[in-house]
C-alpha cells in the first residue's frame, strides 16, 4: 500500500469502518441479470468464442436481462461488426474477488474459448488485497485460462472510479477511490506487459448512467462498455484469430 494510503487508513479509520458497515448493511441489493449464460450470435460456426469472467458487474447486476448486460451485448457488438457468428459463456458471480474467480474458473467447462474479458477487482477493494496480492492473482488466472482452458488472449476491464459513486459516503468513498486506482494502476501495467488488451474502465457515475443501487452500472452504460471492449478485441485480432 501506498505511504499515503496507509496514513489515510489510519488517520480515517474510526469513520471508515463504521461508514463500510453502514453501506453493507444498507446498500440495495440487486439480482444478477436473468437469462442463459451461453450461446451463439448469427448463424453458422462461430468465427470467435468468447468467454467473460467476472463479479456482479460482469453477471449483469443492474439490468434486468442478459440481454441489457456485458457478455450477450459485446458477443453482438462483434458479431455486427465482423458479419460472422460468436459463440460466447459468461462465468461470473456477484460478490467474488480474483482468488475466488480462481475457483469459479477452476470448477466450470468451457467450449474452447479464443477471448476472455476479466472484469474484477471491485471486491479486492472491498476486502483489502494489495496491489502485488491481484496482480499476482490476475496472473494465475490467466496461466489457468491460458494454459487450461485454452484461451488465446485477454482483455482486462479496469476498476470502475470508485471514488465518484455517490452512494457511497464520504471520506470513505475517497478512500475506496484511491485504493481503486492503486489496484487499477497495478492490474493496467500487468496486462500491457504480458501484451493483454486493458481498458480503463471510466464508466460514467451520474444518476442516469448508473443502476438504482447506485454502484452498478445501468442499461444506459453496459452498451458503451461492451463497445470499449469490442474495440480492443478486434484491434487485438491478430492475436486470437485462427492462423
Amino acid at each position: 500500500m501506498t505511504a499515503a494510503l496507509v496514513a489515510a487508513k489510519f488517520a480515517l479509520g474510526p469513520v471508515l469502518l463504521p461508514q463500510a458497515k453502514w453501506v453493507r448493511r444498507t446498500a440495495l441489493r440487486l439480482p444478477e441479470a436473468a437469462g442463459a449464460r451461453e450461446g451463439v450470435v448469427g448463424d453458422g460456426e462461430p468465427k470467435l468464442r468468447l468467454l467473460v469472467v467476472g463479479d456482479s458487474s460482469a453477471a449483469g447486476v443492474g439490468v434486468a436481462d442478459q440481454a441489457q448486460a456485458l457478455a450477450l451485448p459485446l458477443a453482438r457488438e462483434i458479431a455486427n461488426r465482423t458479419g460472422g457468428a460468436v459463440g460466447w459463456q459468461l462465468v461470473a458471480q456477484t460478490g467474488i474477488d480474483s482468488a475466488q474467480a480462481f475457483a469459479l474458473v477452476e470448477r466450470s467447462s468451457f467450449e474452447s474459448p479464443d477471448v476472455v474479458v476479466i472484469v474484477l477487482g471491485v471486491n479486492d477493494v472491498t476486502s483489502q488485497t494489495n496491489a502485488r496480492s491481484f496482480t499476482e492473482r490476475i496472473a494465475a488466472l490467466w496461466t489457468l485460462l491460458e494454459e487450461d482452458v485454452g484461451v488465446k488472449w485477454a482483455v482486462v476491464s479496469g476498476l470502475p472510479p470508485m471514488g465518484k459513486l455517490s452512494a457511497v459516503p464520504q471520506p470513505l468513498r475517497w478512500y475506496l477511490g484511491r485504493y481503486a486506482g492503486w489496484l487499477d494502476k497495478a492490474l493496467g501495467e500487468w496486462a500491457l506487459s504480458h501484451g493483454l488488451g486493458y481498458w480503463a474502465a471510466n464508466i460514467p457515475t451520474n444518476a442516469g448512467a448508473l443502476a438504482e443501487d447506485g454502484f452498478h452500472p445501468g442499461p444506459a452504460t453496459y452498451p458503451v462498455w461492451a463497445a470499449r471492449l469490442a474495440d480492443l478485441i478486434l484491434q487485438g485480432r491478430a492475436k486470437w484469430a485462427p492462423r
